[in-house]
């Protein structure tokens, strides 16, 4: 396996009850690269993520993470070693504020606990660290307000901004446009390019907005009844017979 290649799935099957979810998923990411990953309801898009970060094993194939066999290890594993995701329904403390919610993620990884009965305290490390991603979102004024009272495209951001804390290097994002309000897609794909492009992480991205895949994706791979159709630059897939038969409905 390349070194340049951070995460990588080879064979991956995933068989329930006798049905295919995944079959037999081929898949190389490069370092700082954004791949769009699209296709119809049922294609097996979030399962591929749930296998790649370890909450699900899969019946067959491997994958690695940094040149490392990661199959076997666990999503606290995958995550201390880089590999970090969002879900399509949000994962926070609602409770919480935006700040107590970031500093969870910045304390374990700065090597404390992931106790919620700390208090952030207004000059420990964490707490710096948790401000500071939390500005890099554009959610600083935010800091105080409970997640339960941010809109849903700022409670998408203060997920980024946890991903961020954890100094997660490979970011998986299951539809992150999801419920966000129209006029907050925007906000939210300029956040996407700068985590991307400014700061260098390698990112995977399940979105059905197909404007959004194409404006920010180095490439774009298609699922089809849990196999992967095609791989490659946005104009490439778009033209391709079998993706245009199987995902866009048109004939071949």
């Amino acid at each position: 396996m390349s070194e340049e290649h951070v995460l990588r799935a080879s064979g991956l099957r995933l068989s329930i009850g006798g049905a295919s979810i995944l079959d037999g998923i081929d898949l190389e990411v490069s370092a700082g690269e954004l791949i769009g990953v699209i296709g119809p309801n049922g294609a097996g898009k979030t399962t591929l993520f749930n296998v790649l970060s370890g909450i699900v094993t899969p019946t067959a194939g491997r994958v690695w993470l940094h040149g490392h066999d990661v199959t076997s290890r666990s999503v606290v594993q995958r995550a201390r070693a880089g590999l970090g995701r969002s879900f399509q329904t949000s994962n926070l403390f609602p409770e919480l504020t935006a700040l107590e919610n970031v500093r969870i993620a910045a304390q374990a990884a700065l090597g404390g606990s992931l106790s919620l009965l700390t208090r952030p305290r207004s000059a420990d490390a964490a707490t710096a660290a948790a401000r500071q991603r939390l500005a890099e979102v554009g959610l600083a004024d935010r800091a105080g307000s409970p997640v339960a009272a941010l809109a849903h495209g700022e409670q998408r951001k203060v997920e980024i901004a946890m991903l961020l804390a954890l100094d997660t290097k490979v970011i998986l994002l299951d539809e992150p446009m999801a419920g966000v309000a129209t006029g907050d897609v925007a906000g939210l794909v300029e956040l996407i390019r700068l985590v991307h492009r400014e700061q260098g992480r390698t990112v995977l991205m399940v979105e059905h907005h197909i404007d959004v895949v194409l404006g920010l994706a180095d490439r774009v791979a298609v699922l089809h009844h849990g196999r992967l159709l095609a791989c490659a630059s946005p104009a490439e897939v778009m033209a391709d017979p079998l993706v245009q038969k199987a995902y866009l409905g048109r004939a071949a």
